[in-house]
C-alpha cells in the first residue's frame, strides 16, 4: 500500500469557496453511495433469496462487493496519481452506476454476485479518491474539518443502509436499492466533470500488481473455500483442500513478493512493529463482527421474528447507536488522558459478551432484550474501532505513515469480507440439516414458502413453528461460534504496546469521522498535513497565526500576512497575482480587498502594476521569516513523530518545509479585509 510521494506533492489549485462548497457536495455524495452500498442490501436480502433462490450464496451478496471494494481502493490510489484524481473519481462513477443498474438486472443469484463485484470496483475507486480529493482542493488549515466530515458520512451509512433498504423492499422492490444509486450517481458524474479540478501527482507511481493480485487471488481462495465447505462441497472433497492449499500457496508468494518489491502493496517491515501488527488483527476482528452482525441480523429479524425488512432495519439500530457512543466516548478519553490500551480489551471481552447474548435469542425473545443484546455488541465494537488507526499513526515512521494508516483500514475491509462469508457458511451448513428435519413429511407448498419470511409467517402456526425454530436455531448456531473470535481479539488486545500520544494524535482521537476507518490515501505527506490541521483545528487557525507573527520577528500585521501569502499563492499558481482573481477566490468584489494591497505596498512589501500584486524583495523577505516561524512551529507540535533513520529524517524535514509553504499561503482571511 505504498507510494512512491515527492514530498513536494502537486500544486493545490486555487478555488472560491463556493467552488470548494461544490466539489465537497460532489465527494461527499460520491462517498455516500459507494459507503451506503456495503449494508443497504442486508434487510433486502431475505427477499432476494426467496425472490432468486440461492440461500447458500446469500452472504456472497456483500462478500463480492467488499472484496471487490478492498482490492480497487488500493489499485484506485496510485491510478489516481498517474492519470489524476478526477479522471479516476469519473471512471469509478461510471463503474459503479454500470454495476447498480446489473444488479437491478440481476435475475440469478450467481448473476448479482457478479454484478455486486463490479459495484464494489466502483465503490473502492470512489472512497479513496473521495479522500484524496479533499488534499487535493481543500485548504490545508480546514482540511482535518473536511476529511473529518467525509468519514463521519462513512460511519452514517451504517445507520441509514439498512433502514433504507428495508423501504425499498417493503415499498418498492429489491431492486430500487440499487436503482436509486443511478440518477444520484448522475449528478455526481456532472458535477464532478464541472467542478473537480484536474491535479495529478507529480512522478510516475511504482504500481504493486503482482502484489496486488496474489493478495486478491489468496484472500477469494479462502473465502470460497470457507463459503463451500460443508455446502458446496464436503470440507475434505478435492475442491475444497484445493482452494485452501492454493490460497496458501499464493499469501505465502505474497509475503514473498512484498519482501522484494520497489514499492509493494504492504510492506512486511511494518509488521515489525508490534502496535501495528495488534491493530491490524484487531481491525480485521472488528470488521470480521461488524459486518457479519448487521448482515444476519436482518435475517434472524424477518425469518424469526416476522417483521418487515424496514422494521428489521429498525430494530438493528441499538447496535449502531451503542457503536457510535462508545466511538465518540472512547475518542473524547483518549484525546484527554492519551492513554488508549484499555479500550480495545474492554472492547473486544464486551463484544464477545454481545455475540454470546445474541447466541440466546429465539422467536420468544422480547423486542427490549433483543435490543438490549444489540446495543451490547455495538458498545463493544465501539470501543475497540476508535483508537486503532490513532495507535498505528502514533508509532509507525513517518516514511510509512501512509502506508499503515491505508493497512489498518484494508484489515478491517478484509475481515468484513471474511466475516460475511464465515458467518454465512455457519448459518448455511446448519440451517441446510435443520430444515431437513422441520420439512419431513411437509408438502411442497410449504417447503416453498419456508424460503420467503412473509410466506412464513402466514403460514398455520403448527406448519410455522419447526421451521421457524430451524432458522432460530441457525442463528444462534452462528452467534455462539463467533464468541472464540472475539475471544481471541480480546487476548491479543494485552499485546497492544501502549505509546504516549502526540499532539496530533490526540486531536485526531475526538473526531468522531476517523472511528469509522473509510479508506486512506496512502500519501505520507496527505497524512501529515491532515494531522496538522487537526492540531490548528483544535488550538484556533488564527491563534496559531498571531503565535507565529509573533515569533517571526516580522513587521507584518495580520492582514498584510494574509496579502503576502494570496500574492506568493497566486504567483506560483498562475505566473502572477491579480487581485479580480483573488477577488474571485473569496468570493468578493476585488475592491474590497484593494485597501489591503496598498497598505502592503505603501509598506514598501508589494508592488502594483494595474491590477497585479508583486512582492519586493522585502515582502519576500517577509515571507520566508513567517516560513521559518511555520516551521519551527511544526517542529516544536510534531517533535515526536517516529523516525527510525537519517533518511526518514530528511522526508519530514522535505515535508515540514512544504507544509510550512502552504501554511503561509493559507493564513486565515483576516477580519479588517472586509472577506
Amino acid at each position: 500500500m505504498s507510494s512512491t510521494v515527492l514530498e513536494d506533492g502537486p500544486a493545490r489549485p486555487v478555488l472560491s469557496r463556493r467552488q470548494i462548497n461544490t466539489v465537497f457536495i460532489a465527494i461527499m455524495l460520491g462517498m455516500l453511495l459507494a459507503a451506503l452500498d456495503q449494508t443497504i442490501v442486508a434487510t433486502a436480502l431475505p427477499t432476494i433469496v426467496a425472490d432468486l433462490g440461492g440461500a447458500g450464496h446469500l452472504s456472497w451478496v456483500v462478500t463480492a462487493y467488499l472484496l471487490a471494494e478492498t482490492v480497487a481502493t488500493v489499485l484506485a490510489g496510485k491510478f489516481g496519481d498517474l492519470f489524476g484524481r478526477k479522471m479516476v473519481f469519473q471512471v469509478s462513477t461510471v463503474v459503479f452506476i454500470g454495476g447498480s443498474v446489473l444488479c437491478g438486472f440481476a435475475h440469478t443469484m450467481g448473476f448479482l454476485i457478479a454484478s455486486r463485484a463490479v459495484q464494489g470496483v466502483g465503490a473502492g475507486g470512489l472512497m479513496v479518491t473521495s479522500m484524496a480529493l479533499i488534499a487535493d482542493v481543500i485548504p490545508l488549515r480546514e482540511r482535518g474539518r473536511y476529511q473529518g466530515a467525509l468519514g463521519a458520512v462513512f460511519g452514517v451509512t451504517t445507520v441509514i443502509g439498512p433502514t433504507m433498504g428495508g423501504l425499498f423492499t417493503d415499498h418498492l422492490s429489491w431492486r430500487w436499492a440499487f436503482y436509486i444509486n443511478v440518477p444520484v450517481a448522475v449528478v455526481v458524474l456532472i458535477m464532478a466533470a464541472r467542478a473537480l479540478p484536474s491535479v495529478r501527482a507529480p512522478g510516475r507511481p511504482v504500481i504493486d500488481y503482482l502484489g496486488i493480485s496474489l493478495v486478491a487471488l489468496g484472500s477469494s481462495g479462502l473465502i470460497l473455500g470457507l463459503s463451500w465447505g460443508g455446502n458446496e462441497y464436503d470440507w475434505g472433497s478435492p475442491v475444497i483442500v484445493g482452494l485452501f492449499a492454493g490460497s496458501l500457496v499464493l499469501l505465502a508468494a505474497f509475503v514473498a513478493v512484498e519482501r522484494r518489491a520497489r514499492e509493494p502493496m504492504l510492506p512486511m517491515r511494518l509488521f515489525g512493529n508490534s502496535v501495528f501488527t495488534v491493530c491490524s488483527i484487531l481491525s480485521f476482528i472488528v470488521g470480521f463482527a461488524m459486518l457479519g452482525a448487521m448482515t444476519f441480523l436482518p435475517v434472524y429479524l424477518q425469518y424469526v421474528k416476522g417483521i418487515s425488512a424496514t422494521a428489521s432495519g429498525i430494530r438493528t439500530l441499538p447496535l449502531v447507536i451503542g457503536l457510535f457512543t462508545t466511538s465518540i466516548l472512547s475518542g473524547t478519553v483518549v484525546g484527554r488522558t492519551g492513554r488508549y490500551k484499555a479500550f480495545p480489551i474492554a472492547g473486544t471481552a464486551v463484544m464477545a459478551l454481545g455475540l454470546y447474548l445474541m447466541s440466546t435469542m429465539d422467536h420468544n425473545t422480547s423486542a427490549w432484550l433483543e435490543s438490549l443484546f444489540m446495543l451490547v455488541l455495538g458498545l463493544g465494537i465501539g470501543l475497540s474501532m476508535q483508537v486503532l488507526t490513532i495507535a498505528v499513526q502514533n508509532t509507525v515512521p513517518y516514511a510509512d505513515l501512509g502506508t499503515a494508516t491505508s493497512g489498518v483500514t484494508f484489515f478491517r475491509t478484509l475481515g468484513s469480507a471474511f466475516g460475511a462469508a464465515v458467518f454465512g457458511t455457519l448459518y448455511n451448513n446448519h440451517l441446510a440439516t435443520a430444515l431437513v428435519t422441520a420439512l419431513n413429511g411437509a408438502p411442497p407448498a410449504v417447503a416453498m414458502a419456508a424460503r420467503d419470511p412473509k410466506a412464513l409467517h402466514a403460514l398455520p402456526p403448527a406448519q410455522a413453528a419447526p421451521i421457524i425454530e430451524a432458522y432460530g436455531s441457525g442463528i444462534q448456531y452462528v452467534f455462539l461460534w463467533v464468541v472464540p473470535v472475539a475471544v481471541i481479539g480480546f487476548v491479543v488486545a494485552w499485546f497492544l504496546k501502549e505509546v504516549p500520544l502526540r499532539d496530533s494524535a490526540r486531536a485526531a482521537a475526538t473526531d468522531i469521522g476517523d472511528g469509522f476507518s473509510a479508506p486512506a490515501p496512502t500519501d505520507r505527506v496527505a497524512q501529515l498535513e491532515r494531522e496538522v490541521s487537526d492540531i490548528m483545528r483544535q488550538a484556533g487557525a488564527r491563534v496559531v497565526l498571531e503565535q507565529i507573527l509573533a515569533g517571526s520577528s516580522v513587521t507584518l500585521n495580520p492582514a498584510q500576512a494574509w496579502a503576502v501569502g494570496q500574492t506568493h499563492l497566486h504567483t506560483s499558481m498562475r505566473g502572477r497575482a491579480e487581485l479580480p482573481a483573488i477577488g474571485r477566490a473569496h468570493h468578493v468584489p476585488h475592491e474590497v480587498l484593494q485597501p489591503v494591497f496598498t497598505d502592503l505596498c505603501e509598506a514598501g512589501y508589494a508592488e502594483q502594476t494595474g491590477d497585479s500584486v508583486a512582492l519586493t524583495a522585502a515582502g519576500q523577505e517577509q515571507l520566508e521569516r513567517i516560513k521559518d516561524s511555520w516551521q519551527q512551529w511544526l517542529d516544536a507540535h510534531l517533535d515526536d513523530i517516529t523516525m527510525t533513520d537519517p533518511d526518514d529524517r530528511a522526508l519530514v524535514d522535505r515535508a515540514m518545509a512544504n507544509i510550512a509553504g502552504k501554511l503561509v499561503d493559507e493564513s486565515p482571511t483576516p477580519e479588517p479585509a472586509g472577506t
